[in-house]
């Protein structure tokens, strides 16, 4: 006999709370836990496809590990130290690009922008704001991962956990399907084949689009010359899983950064080029990327999506950030299972609705 509902929804509440307390007290001590199984969600179908090629699970996944080791990491590396040496250069070179701009604006509006009002001192302000503050908050990024602990855990800890849970993958899933509520089991299956229909839309999905479109934006921009142009590419490609918003935003800051270093130039028509880049990536994101790598529907809202990220990134910090797109997808995956229980139910369909399938039942 299966237990009361009211009973059921005790437990699952005392279990999500459960679950909270414990992300609150030892979000730093788990943070490496949840990052190497990110990891191994993100690799297992890459293992499973290598399995189905007739190679074992153990050795899968150790030439998983070796390409990366191999390639991955020392680009990160690279990439790391470019990005850094940029972001400072943009930092540092933010009062300037702003003086320009703010003789561009007087030299053609000079209306708008009056000796002393307020548009002024705000413009003046904003390079010497973004140089200081932009500068401490790098520093202290850089500081801190650069200690001891964080080397230490990211390096070691969070490689092996990755390993050893792409290696178990799946007989992890298949002991937790074990542990099941037998009265349960059905209905928390397809949810959770639900949720992982989601995740891997928008995780391996929508993630593997922004990091073609970040490189795409960022090997095009350094092509042509642009400075900062890695940067640039990497804030675009960052924010793709926002529809639109990368696009948006790294195009403008991609094309007022050539306005200032291409304007007056012989080459002022890289500006033109800079634009297409943008537009070129756009056609290739709705044409070939998102219908092939998502899919038509991802099945999480943006807006619910951004909502979820900055709820638990403001009350867990970054561990926050990292199970923010789950607990979204789940949540979601949640409501739309109630709704269509509610659609299938008295309180939506009423009385006569029933009759009427009654009736049609007898007949």
């Amino acid at each position: 006999m299966a237990l009361p509902v009211r009973q059921q929804l005790i437990y699952w509440g005392i279990a999500a709370l459960i679950f909270l307390a414990v992300l609150y007290v030892l979000g730093d001590v788990i943070m490496p836990f949840l990052v190497g199984g990110a990891i191994a969600y993100f690799l297992d179908p890459v293992a499973d496809r290598m399995e189905r090629w007739g190679l074992s699970r153990t050795l899968a996944t150790a030439l998983i590990f070796l390409v990366i080791l191999v390639t991955i990491i020392p680009a990160i590396i690279i990439g790391v130290s470019i990005i850094e040496d940029q972001t400072r250069g943009l930092i540092e070179a933010a009062p300037s690009i702003l003086a320009n701009f703010q003789a561009f604006l007087e030299a053609r509006f000079p209306g708008l922008i009056a000796e002393g009002s307020p548009a002024m001192e705000a413009l003046s302000n904003i390079g010497t704001t973004i140089q200081s503050r932009g500068g401490e908050l790098l520093q202290t990024a850089l500081n801190s991962a650069a200690s001891v602990i964080n080397l230490i855990v990211f390096v070691v800890v969070v490689p092996v956990v990755a390993f050893y849970m792409l290696l178990d993958w799946d007989r992890m899933v298949a002991r937790i399907d074990e542990l099941l509520p037998r009265d349960h089991a059905p209905v928390i299956r397809e949810l959770a084949h639900r949720i992982d229909c989601t995740l891997a839309s928008f995780i391996r999905g929508q993630g593997t689009v922004c990091l073609i479109l970040g490189a795409f934006y960022a090997i095009a921009l350094m092509i042509v010359g642009l400075q900062f142009g890695l940067v640039v590419g990497l804030v675009a490609g960052l924010l793709t899983f926002i529809p639109y918003v990368g696009a948006l935003v790294g195009g403008l800051l991609a094309v007022g950064l050539a306005l200032f270093q291409f304007w007056g130039a012989d080459n002022w028509w890289m500006i033109i080029v800079v634009a297409a880049i943008f537009q070129i990536g756009q056609m290739i994101e709705g044409n070939v990327l998102t219908p092939k790598l998502v899919g038509s529907s991802v099945g999480l809202h943006p807006v619910w999506l951004l909502f979820s990220l900055s709820a638990f990134g403001a009350l867990f910090g970054f561990v926050g950030l990292l199970v923010g797109v789950p607990v979204a997808a789940a949540i979601g995956v949640l409501v739309r299972y109630f709704i269509e229980r509610y659609q299938q139910g008295m309180l939506y369909r009423g009385v006569e609705a029933q009759d009427a399938q009654q009736d049609s039942d007898e007949a």
